[in-house]
């Protein structure tokens, strides 16, 4: 049992199959498998990094705030905000500790 794309059953019946499927029982459960799916997509993504592997992360991504009613639009302009304001990931640096300077 695994979270779909929305017309995956429509394709497996035009490829003259049947499937078995149901819909999640609410959005605690969406959460869920949005989350096992994102981590599924990002394992795939490092295994063999692709466009379309890409394009599934965007994808539950895009599930996730329209599960939350974030507009997507506002997501892209505070992500852009953010990465002007304190950067991206893309040189990776990975913080070890931090500390006070002492003072005098």
């Amino acid at each position: 049992m695994k979270l779909v794309r929305d017309k995956i059953p429509q394709l497996i019946k035009g490829d003259g199959q049947w499937c078995l499927m149901r819909t999640v029982s609410d959005s605690d459960e969406h959460a869920n498998l949005l989350r096992d799916k994102i981590i599924e997509e990002a394992d795939e993504f490092v295994a063999e990094p692709s466009y379309e592997e890409a394009a599934d992360m965007l994808e539950v991504l895009r599930a996730f705030c329209h599960l939350n009613n974030l507009d997507w639009r506002q997501v892209v302009k505070a992500a852009d905000k953010k990465q002007y304001t304190h950067g991206g990931f893309f040189r990776g640096i990975v913080l070890q500790e931090v500390g006070k300077n002492e003072s005098g």
